[in-house]
C-alpha cells in the first residue's frame, strides 16, 4: 500500500519537519541531507531532497546565512520610483545584484525624509546586507550618517558626507563631450539652452561646454547661457530669442533631450535645416524623445544603467569587506544621429 502525506495546509509554508516527516526520517538528518553534509547515506539524501521537491520546500535564507553574517539581500531606496532617471539606474543595479543572487527589497520613500527612515528601519530589520540610495535629481543629498550597520552606497545623488561612497555621472566631461562633437564637426558659432539654474548638473555642464570652446579659441554665441526649465516650451522660446539676437548660430546644445525637440520645433518653423543649417545636440538619450525627433536627435547618453550596476558592484565588494569612501564619477557616451553633421 502507498503512503500519501499531505503536504501542508493551504497557505502554509513548508517546514523543515514536514520534510523530515514526508522522507521518513528525523528533523536532524532531514537537515544534514539539504545541507550537503557528508555523513548521510546517498539513497536517504535522495528521498530527502525528493521530499522537499515534493513540497516546494525552500530553506530559510536568512537561517541558512546566519554563520556568514549575511542573508543575501540589499535594500534598494529611492525617492522617486517613476522617475526617468533613478528607473534605469534601480534596474542596473538590480540586474548586477542578481547575478550573484541577492534578492532586493525595493522602497520608494517619495521625497519624504520620514517615509525615507521608516524605509530604513523596515529594511535593517529585515537584516539586509546594505543599501543603495538612488536619489531624482543630480544634486548631493543629506547622509544617511555612519552610524548604519550595513554599508550604504548612493547612486546618481551623491551624499553630503565625503566619508560616504558616491557613484555620479560626469556631467562636466559630458558638456565638454557634447560642444567637442560640434567643433570637430566644424560648427564655430554655439549656443547654449539649458535647463533650471537650480541644478548643479546644469552649471557642470557648462563649465566643460565652455572649456571646450576656450581650447579651440571659441566662446558661446552671445556670451550667454540660457537657463531656464527642462521642457520643450522652454526650448521653444528660447530658440526664438536667440535667433532674433544671434541669427548666426550653426550649433545649439540643448541640456536636455525635451528643451532639444523645443529646439528643433523652431528652427523647422523658421525654415532652417538641420544638420545642414544648424547642429542640434541634447542630453539624456531618453529613447522616447531622441529616437522620435525629425531629425532623430544626437545626444549625450548619461549612462544610468552602468551607474546603476557599477553601485551594485561597489556595495557588493564593501559587503565582503572592501569598502571605500568619496565620489566616482562614472563617462557619458555620444549617441551621434541625424541632427548632427560635419559641415561640408
Amino acid at each position: 500500500m502507498t503512503e500519501v502525506f499531505a503536504p501542508t495546509s493551504a497557505g502554509r509554508t513548508a517546514t523543515l519537519r514536514d520534510v523530515a516527516r514526508l522522507a521518513g526520517v528525523s528533523t536532524a538528518t532531514a537537515s544534514k541531507a539539504i545541507n550537503g553534509r557528508p555523513d548521510v547515506k546517498a539513497a536517504t539524501r535522495e528521498r530527502v531532497l525528493e521530499a522537499a521537491r515534493q513540497l516546494a520546500f525552500s530553506p530559510n535564507a536568512v537561517a541558512r546565512s546566519l554563520s556568514a553574517g549575511r542573508t543575501g539581500t540589499v535594500g534598494l531606496l529611492t525617492s522617486d520610483l517613476e522617475g526617468r532617471f533613478s528607473l534605469p539606474v534601480l534596474m542596473g543595479a538590480e540586474d548586477a545584484l542578481g547575478v550573484h543572487e541577492t534578492s532586493v527589497f525595493l522602497c520608494d520613500a517619495r521625497g519624504d525624509a520620514i517615509r525615507e527612515q521608516h524605509h530604513i528601519r523596515a529594511l535593517l530589520s529585515r537584516q539586509v546586507d546594505g543599501l543603495i540610495v538612488v536619489g531624482a535629481r543630480p544634486d548631493s543629498r543629506p547622509s544617511l550618517g555612519q552610524h548604519l550597520p550595513v554599508p550604504v552606497v548612493y547612486a546618481y545623488s551623491p551624499s553630503e558626507d565625503p566619508q560616504d561612497l558616491s557613484l555620479v555621472v560626469d556631467n562636466e566631461a559630458g558638456g565638454r563631450l557634447a560642444v567637442d562633437h560640434l567643433i570637430t564637426s566644424g560648427r564655430t558659432r554655439i549656443a547654449h539652452i539649458t535647463g533650471d539654474p537650480g541644478y548643479g548638473a546644469s552649471h557642470d555642464r557648462v563649465r566643460g561646454a565652455r572649456e571646450r570652446l576656450a581650447e579651440a579659441g571659441l566662446g558661446l554665441a552671445g556670451d550667454q547661457v540660457w537657463f531656464g526649465s527642462w521642457t520643450e516650451g522652454w526650448g521653444r522660446g528660447a530658440t526664438r530669442m536667440l535667433l532674433e539676437r544671434n541669427p548666426g548660430v550653426d550649433a545649439i546644445f540643448a541640456g536636455s533631450d525635451q528643451i532639444a525637440r523645443g529646439v528643433l520645433d523652431v528652427l523647422h518653423e523658421k525654415g532652417l535645416r538641420v544638420p545642414e543649417d544648424v547642429a542640434v545636440i541634447g542630453f539624456d538619450n531618453w529613447e522616447a524623445m531622441a529616437g522620435e525627433s525629425r531629425p532623430a536627435l544626437t545626444t549625450v547618453d548619461m549612462q544610468l544603467e552602468v551607474l546603476g550596476r557599477r553601485a551594485a558592484e561597489h556595495l557588493s565588494a564593501a559587503i565582503a569587506g572592501r569598502s571605500r569612501k568619496g565620489t566616482v564619477e562614472l563617462p557619458c557616451r555620444l549617441v551621434q544621429r541625424s541632427s548632427t553633421a560635419p559641415v561640408l
